[in-house]
């Protein structure tokens, strides 16, 4: 056969770019032993480009296409409407439509045929979209065939598709169409079958629906097919549907529906027997291709036959832990409020920063608690300390306790704590001790300016290595942690005695407004202060409404007001300009690379607060501590024992005021280091730049800092493992992160389990109390944060660097967090009602909606 045409059995998985990715699976599951795929062959994507050539004009169109905004749908419907119907209208010339023919006639000319078409970007494992093509069934005859093969070369061009490649940036002219033309089967069943449950992510369980004839009835949502589970060879669970119809092929040609008898539609349509057969096919072609599969079947005559395969696009990928053990795995971006994917550099520098070992899985770092909960001497402190931090992370763990076969308990070796009087002397409640430490971290951090400024080459990385162990001695200095251990275990100590003593819930939440050293709250105040220095200067905010690149700081400085206002800027970004989103990621851009991610912040304090508001706010706050306390204390000492329990209740305020601010520096402390790094490593990316070793240098981000000092040693570097990288970095950011998964790849997700709440509300934890309605505003970047005074944000994170927008919102709404995290002590410092871990709260609240944050009993309701 030549090159317009080729049979299955030529075809194997790298001929990608001549038969499309549908077409170059078929070929290779035709190899696979004991797998049957209906006969068939391929129309390459050299016809289809010998076809785009008998049509000159379509060229011009498909530079206007290219040009079209994603969002306009008329312009796209119109345009993509006519190449359709001109490469419809082609022709097919003479020698083309002689190879298709003398294929068919060596099949059986007169059988009937399956036309899908195969595009060269789909199917791969980064892009999912089925159905993205066209498929037609039952085509009998070579005119008709031909046709159809015509239409698909068409279907390149639909809207969906169009639209998809504009979104995705996919050049049109890149992508080509093949078509598959295979034989018809006429099954008595029919189905999918994915190798891995696409429900829980579980690998190890198959999953099987199955329907009456055709499959097209069940993949176009026409029946409700029976389900099956399959695992270790048995089938674990099935529910049998009620099948009303079944698509069968009909004699004209094409399909039709068609009743099923009555006393056949409860009958399943496989056997257990078949269904665990299936299973056993599905995990060998899994084999083969090395990742879990989304398999197309039929049965005809108690014999599967394989139509379509395709690699499972949204499974979550698993640590890799190297033994055939069980594991379980923890998000550690989940305690972080950070849950977008790192690069190379940023994931290893983290891992080398942290105490705990962490594994890397889609872009994302977990630590394995398998030991941890095994053993009953640490599984009660584990689950305590993670359940407070993250219920659903401590249900998912107590799901995965309650099933006993997965974690093998360790037998108990007694109580191994600190040998008695070993235990650390309780901290006094002394301001002193924060201000030494806070003065400790900042001397650290000037040294290490200083004496980073004379490395370069090899040596530069082996100071920064040497450095990152005096970061680590800094954050996990046994003071610092006990400074922080204490005013949590006192909030605690608050909340649970106040509501024991006085029915007072989340009585500590008001409390710790306004607290002195709290580094991430200042920052929000502090960018209140920029704004009363440009408030007054009509020209300087007209000049920031349209900053259009990084340079503006300089800019300013030409216009009446603007030099106080650039000196503000950089007196904020001298001391915070560290901070961005996502900053455990030393790869993300920092502030003062980008300041222009602050302007609009600080056009929304010009437009929607006060003169002076970050001294009132902070001053308001407390005042609201204080009132509080005096209340509080007043009421406790008219109980029995009253006295007492006002002078204990007291010394815990103290404690907590003075010791939680703290709470925010160590990772201030780290996130500062971290830059201090990453300008040194940019200055040495640019003399491998120079030294034309990497074609940029960011391209760095995609190495681990090991491979980055092999690089810098050896001048070399292998660029395709750079370009798979950014490939695989793309592909993460289209996934998301389970709080906790196993080794088996299962995403398992914990629940409130709460029956408190009223109908319809959205669950999460209570982390900062009161009650507030407002319009909800959904933000995925705070770049676009477009406020309104009264506003509620609602967001899937917020680290440190959201803080700024605290002072400006009335609540606060997150998908991730915890009592303790970023979000939830900066927003009762400001006094804003909030619960986090609200499960897709971006998705199921609109922006504009108007809604009800109940911070105190920790649930969102959606108002008509």
């Amino acid at each position: 056969m030549d090159s317009y045409v080729m049979g299955f059995q030529e075809i194997d998985q790298t001929q990608v770019a001549i038969v499309g990715g549908k077409g170059a699976h078929l070929g290779e599951l035709s190899r696979i032993e004991g797998i049957r795929v209906p006969a068939g062959f391929c129309v390459t994507t050299d016809a289809f480009r010998r076809i785009m050539a008998e049509a000159p004009s379509i060229d011009e169109r498909l530079d206007r296409l290219s040009r079209l905004n994603p969002d306009d749908r008329e312009a796209i419907r119109t345009l993509s409407a006519e190449i359709r119907r001109t490469l419809e209208g082609i022709a097919i010339p003479d020698d083309l439509a002689q190879a298709i023919t003398l294929a068919l006639a060596r099949l059986g000319e007169q059988a009937a045929y399956a036309v899908r078409s195969s595009a060269t970007a789909e199917d791969l494992p980064t892009v999912s979209f089925a159905g993205q093509q066209d498929t037609y069934l039952n085509i009998v005859g070579p005119a008709a065939i031909l046709q159809h093969i015509s239409r698909c070369w068409a279907s390149l061009h639909t809207e969906r598709a169009v639209t998809y490649r504009l979104r995705n940036g996919l050049e049109h002219r890149e992508v080509h169409m093949a078509v598959v033309v295979q034989q018809m089967v006429f099954p008595q069943a029919a189905g999918t079958l994915f190798t891995a449950d696409p429900v829980t992510s579980n690998r190890k369980v198959a999953s099987v629906e199955a329907t009456f004839g055709l499959g097209e009835a069940l993949v176009s949502g026409l029946v409700n097919a029976d389900m099956y589970k399959v695992r270790d060879g048995e089938v674990v669970a099935k529910a049998v549907a009620t099948k009303q119809l079944a698509i069968h092929a009909s004699p004209a040609g094409g399909t039709q529906e068609e009743a099923i008898d009555p006393e056949r539609r409860e009958q399943p349509a496989l056997t257990d027997a078949q269904v665990v057969r299936l299973a056993q096919l599905g995990r060998r072609i899994e084999a083969h291709f090395g990742h879990p599969q989304d398999i197309e079947w039929c049965l005809v005559d108690d014999d599967f036959q394989i139509v379509q395969s395709r690699p499972i696009t949204t499974l979550f990928p698993i640590p890799a832990a190297g033994d055939r053990e069980n594991h379980v795995y923890v998000s550690v971006g989940h305690q972080q409020m950070m849950t977008d994917p790192m690069k190379p550099l940023g994931l290893s520098m983290f891992q080398l920063t942290a105490l705990p070992p962490m594994y890397e899985a889609g872009g994302r770092l977990f630590v394995d608690v398998t030991q941890r909960l095994a053993s009953p001497a640490t599984r009660a402190g584990l689950l305590e300390v993670l359940g407070k931090s993250d219920p659903l992370i401590g249900d998912a763990l107590q799901t995965i306790l309650e099933r006993d076969d997965f974690i093998r308990s360790l037998p108990d070796e007694g109580p191994r704590g600190a040998p008695p009087g070993d235990a650390p002397a309780p901290l006094e409640t002394d301001p002193a001790i924060v201000a030494e430490l806070i003065g400790r971290s900042q001397a650290s951090i000037a040294a290490l300016k200083r004496n980073i400024r004379t490395k370069s080459g090899s040596a530069l990385l082996d100071f920064i290595l040497a450095d990152i162990q005096e970061l680590k001695r800094i954050l996990f200095d046994p003071q610092s942690h006990q400074v922080f251990m204490s005013a949590m275990e006192a909030t605690w100590w608050l909340n649970d005695q106040l509501q024991a003593w006085l029915g007072e819930k989340n009585a500590a939440d008001t409390l710790t407004q306004s607290v002195p050293h709290n580094v991430t709250s200042e920052m929000g105040l502090a960018l209140l202060d920029v704004a009363d220095v440009i408030r007054p200067h009509p020209e300087v905010v007209a000049c920031l409404q349209h900053v259009a690149d990084e340079g503006f700081l300089d800019e300013l400085a030409k216009l009446a007001g603007g030099r106080e206002a650039r000196d503000a800027i950089r007196a904020f970004l001298d001391k915070y300009g560290m901070r961005c989103a996502g900053e455990i990621d030393i790869t993300r851009p920092r502030w003062s690379e980008r300041p222009t991610t602050l302007v609009p912040v600080i056009l929304g304090n010009i437009k929607n607060l006060e003169p002076c508001a970050g001294e009132q706010r902070f001053e308001q706050g407390r005042q609201e501590a204080w009132t509080k306390e005096q209340e509080l204390l007043e009421r406790l000492r008219a109980l029995p024992d009253g006295e007492q329990k006002a002078e204990e209740a007291k010394r815990m305020i103290d404690r907590v005021r003075t010791f939680i601010g703290y709470r925010e520096y160590p990772k201030y402390g780290m996130v500062s280091r971290y830059f201090v790094y990453k300008q040194a490593l940019l200055e040495e990316a640019g003399r491998l730049v120079r030294a034309n070793v990497l074609r940029e240098g960011e391209d760095i981000f995609y190495l681990t800092f090991q491979e980055l000092h092999d690089v810098v040693r050896s001048n070399q570097v292998d660029d395709q493992l750079i370009h798979d990288r950014k490939g695989a970095f793309r592909s993460y950011q289209a996934l998301t992160p389970p709080r906790v998964l196993t080794s088996d790849g299962e995403v398992v997700a914990g629940a409130y389990r709460r029956n408190d709440v009223p109908a319809g509300a959205l669950v999460g934890v209570p982390v900062s109390a009161g009650i507030i309605e407002g319009r909800a505003r959904v933000i995925h970047d705070m770049a676009e944060a477009d406020l309104e005074a009264g506003d509620i944000l609602v967001t899937a994170y917020t680290d440190p660097s959201w803080s700024p927008l605290f002072v400006a919102i009335t609540g606060l709404v997150t998908e991730v967090g915890g009592l303790m995290t970023h979000g939830a002590v900066i927003a009762r410092e400001y006094g804003l009602p909030a619960v986090v871990g609200v499960e897709h709260a971006t998705r199921l609240i609109r922006n504009g909606q108007r809604i009800r944050v109940h911070g105190t009993d920790g649930y969102v309701e959606i108002l008509p």
